[in-house]
């Protein structure tokens, strides 16, 4: 298993991953034109050639980052390749120097696994009134927020 940056080679397999499970509502759509974008922030876990695994670290404040777009392929859950994605994506975090580092997710369990706790999304402000005042679920997301200070 290789965990590395992404390159732009690996969009089509990261935009399959991703809209996989936006498909069944566990998390949100992402275009390849925002995933062109975003490259730089994207981290993937490869086996044989193969994207099995891809996380962003979002920076949207100087001391706060997001977790986005976690999506391991689900023949290849709970094998930890997730945590180690979180795992990378906290060190560079901390690298950057942020002190806080949150996702929102319908998936809490797991992040408070990796040492985040549950908060309310009006701790958030800077994501709610910057990004998600445009997405189509607001204001009746059901997602969690979770949070870890570094």
């Amino acid at each position: 298993m290789i965990y590395r940056k992404a390159r732009m080679t690996d969009v089509e397999a990261i935009h399959g991953l991703i809209n996989n499970y936006a498909e069944v509502g566990l998390m949100l759509a992402r275009s390849r034109s925002s995933l062109y974008e975003c490259l730089r922030e994207y981290t993937v876990a490869e086996k044989d050639g193969a994207i099995i695994g891809v996380g962003g670290l979002h920076i949207l404040w100087y001391d706060l980052a997001e977790i986005r777009a976690l999506a391991i392929a689900p023949e290849y859950s709970k094998q930890g390749i997730g945590r180690q994605i979180v795992s990378l994506l906290e060190k560079e975090a901390r690298d950057l120097g942020l002190p806080r580092l949150f996702a929102l997710t319908y998936r809490q369990e797991f992040f408070v696994k990796c040492g985040f706790k549950e908060v309310d999304k009006k701790e958030l402000p800077q994501k709610v009134w910057k990004e998600c005042i445009d997405c189509p679920k607001f204001p009746h997301c059901e997602e969690q927020a979770v949070i870890k200070i570094l």
